[in-house]
Parts: structure tokens; sequence; C-alpha cells
């Protein structure tokens, strides 16, 4: 899967602007990740965590990448529920084929 499944037209404005930022970071494994997570949880995610996903947004792709895989500690800013949820997230990569598309 690489791309947004759902229909965001059921969404208010802010999750929808949110939905399309996780979807278009610049680094595709960004773009899966938040992507993925954000898809999946987006609908039912509390203003609480609408607001700590909008900060953990603001960051570098470059820095998120380092914290998701491991290669630097995550900030303790960033050490709560909902990053861990995303850090666990271990996005679907492999290439979509028409035969699965014909599913």
């Amino acid at each position: 899967m690489t791309g947004l499944i759902m229909s965001s037209a059921e969404l208010d404005p802010r999750r929808r602007r949110i939905l399309f930022r996780c979807w278009h970071r610049g680094i595709r494994e960004m773009d899966l990740m938040l992507g993925q997570f954000c898809e999946a949880e987006i609908a039912t995610l509390p203003d609480a965590d609408l607001d700590e996903l909008e900060l953990i947004m603001a960051e570098e792709d470059n820095d998120l990448v380092k914290w998701v895989t491991g290669a630097e500690p995550i900030p303790e800013r960033f050490q709560t529920p909902l990053f861990m949820r995303i850090a666990a997230l271990r996005p679907d990569f492999s290439p979509v084929n028409a035969e699965t598309l014909a599913k």
C-alpha cells in the first residue's frame, strides 16, 4: 500500500489537512509511516492527540526517520504513547502489483 485508501470526505477540515500532510511528507518512508498511521487512526484521535501529531509532523523527516528506526534516541518530548504507537508501526513497503489491485 503506498497511498490514501480511505475517503476523507467525512472528516472535518483539520483532520483532512493532517491526513493530506501525513501522505505528502517528502521522504517516502515517512509518507508511508505517518500516512498509514493517520489513515488508520485520524477519525478517532482526540484533539489532544491531533495537537501532538501536528507537533510531530513539524519535525524534520530526517530526524523522524532516525528516531523511528532507532538510529538516534527519541527526544524526551516525544517519548509519549502517541509517538510510540507511530514508531511501532511497520508500514507495508511492498510494491502493489496489478493482480493485487484487481482483487
